[in-house]
């Protein structure tokens, strides 16, 4: 198996997973090794579907505003948590490749491996709820065929990113593309840089 057939597998594994309750506050089940490559695809993921979820219902129109302030905080630690998973996964790879010499031509990606995973991982969840729509029962069969079109691009898509980043690694291994990983340096989240926060001291 592929790395990316790795991550589509555990991406429909935590999505199902999720829906078994379908509850944004029920516990992670990560049946994963800690500290593995697929115990952090699998927490990712789940981060991701709960996050889409939350951001559902904070779409509610006759949402209480307080409640809705209190799913925005939540979505906002979400984002942070995400973003760090996304480094580890990125420190799993530079790990892997870390004795890999690059040719003097090799060539820097637009974006690092675990950030195109990123993308997959959300590409899953556009693909389940999708489906949902092209098979919804009490759904006019113009919107089922509507949302069957759009799920057939999505489908298509996967395997494109997923070639895509198959290409990468294997740049990478060979020596063609090397990887520099930034940290992201949110500064909404840090107290000593957002001055909303860093005036209030």
């Amino acid at each position: 198996m592929n790395f990316t057939s790795l991550c589509n597998s555990i991406f429909e594994k935590a999505i199902n997973d999720y829906h078994t309750t379908n509850d944004v506050d029920a516990p992670i089940n990560n049946p994963y090794t800690e500290r593995t490559i697929e115990q952090l695809l699998y927490l990712k993921n789940w981060i991701d579907t709960v996050q889409w979820h939350l951001e559902d219902i904070i779409r509610e129109p006759g949402i209480d505003p307080v409640v809705a302030l209190g799913i925005k905080r939540r979505i906002d630690k979400s984002n942070q948590e995400r973003t760090d998973l996304v480094e580890l996964i990125d420190s799993y790879f530079l790990d892997k490749y870390k004795d890999i010499q690059p040719k003097a031509s090799a060539q820097i990606n637009t974006e690092s491996p675990a950030w195109a995973i990123d993308r997959l991982s959300i590409l899953a969840l556009k693909i389940y709820h999708m489906n949902e729509e092209a098979t919804r029962k009490d759904a006019t069969e113009e919107h089922r065929q509507q949302c069957q079109k759009k799920l057939d691009v999505l489908l298509e898509q996967r395997t494109d990113l997923s070639t895509a980043i198959e290409e990468l690694l294997q740049d990478i291994e060979q020596g063609n593309k090397y990887m520099k990983v930034y940290k992201q340096m949110k500064m909404y989240n840090d107290p000593n840089l957002n001055p909303v926060l860093y005036g209030k001291k």
